[in-house]
């Protein structure tokens, strides 16, 4: 059930991405620039079921290209802070694990306007969207005091990867499947104001440094808690390997219109029915 929810997730964002190339056949003819600041948090292995425990700051930028007033194509990076704890979200107390981590996003998405909307618009300023899209990302999950957990441990068998001449574990880099909803609204003939909840399905169960089993070398990192050695038992099931790590962003943001259309092109104009 897990994975066709999956595929059709998927199967959605192609299908956004789809209708917005074939409707929108001219180029851009508005631009936005602007930026971004909010919550984000993170969801897995450490923390499988509550949004927005430990949630820390993030912010972005925004360039969003529109030829029309329903479709719009967008690029955002955002710099986001997760962190997660056994402890904070009461999972597995047992078990001791935390982490936080520091990820660059880099996303390409298509937004669908559920109402003509246009910045500047007295007609049409506001209007709620969603979207969806792909985006690259790297991160690396660190300990509280600091150090690297994908470089901790120098064990030839850690989760069932094999690790060559100390080289990492696992890749700190990653994609991810972005989508969200959110409104816009028109604040001056400029200059808009949007609020927007994202989330992120990453294809990666790696941003908590937590996936299968534990390793056959354990230390204050690995097992802060000693659980393998009260229970007794070698490669216990450390985290889940069958589920992908997710993190979310909720944020305000504000962004400047360049490039507005005028009368003299007729073409424009009329794209623009709801401008004036």
């Amino acid at each position: 059930m897990k994975n066709l929810r999956k595929f059709g997730l998927v199967a959605l964002i192609f299908f956004i991405c789809g209708q917005f190339l074939v409707r929108n056949e001219a180029s851009a003819q508005v631009v936005e620039v602007g930026g971004s600041v909010g919550l984000s948090y993170y969801m897995g292995d450490v923390n499988p079921k509550i949004p927005f425990v430990q949630s820390k700051l993030g912010w972005g930028a925004i360039v969003r290209f529109y030829s029309g007033t329903r479709w719009a194509f967008r690029f955002a990076y955002s710099n986001l802070q997760l962190a997660g704890s056994d402890e904070a979200s009461g999972y597995r107390p047992e078990r001791g694990l935390s982490f936080t981590d520091n990820v660059n996003d880099f996303a390409l998405t298509a937004e669908f306007n559920f109402l003509d909307y246009f910045t500047g618009s007295r007609r049409s300023g506001l209007t709620t969207y969603i979207f969806g899209g792909v985006s690259v990302l790297t991160f690396n999950p660190k300990a509280e005091d600091g150090t690297e957990l994908c470089s901790v441990l120098t064990d030839v068998d850690y989760e069932g990867i094999v690790i060559m001449n100390g080289e990492s574990k696992y890749s700190k880099l990653a994609v991810s499947i972005p989508f969200g909803i959110g409104m816009k609204y028109s604040l001056s003939q400029r200059i808009g104001m949007g609020v927007e909840w994202r989330w992120h399905l990453a294809l990666t169960d790696w941003l908590d440094d937590c996936h299968a089993y534990y390793p056959t070398v354990n230390n204050q990192y690995s097992d802060p808690t000693n659980f393998t050695g009260n229970s007794g038992a070698e490669y216990i099931q450390r985290g889940n390997p069958d589920d992908l790590d997710w993190y979310g962003y909720l944020n305000l943001s504000l962004t400047y219109k360049f490039l507005l259309p005028t009368g003299k092109d007729c073409n424009i104009k009329s794209k623009y029915k709801n401008f004036e």
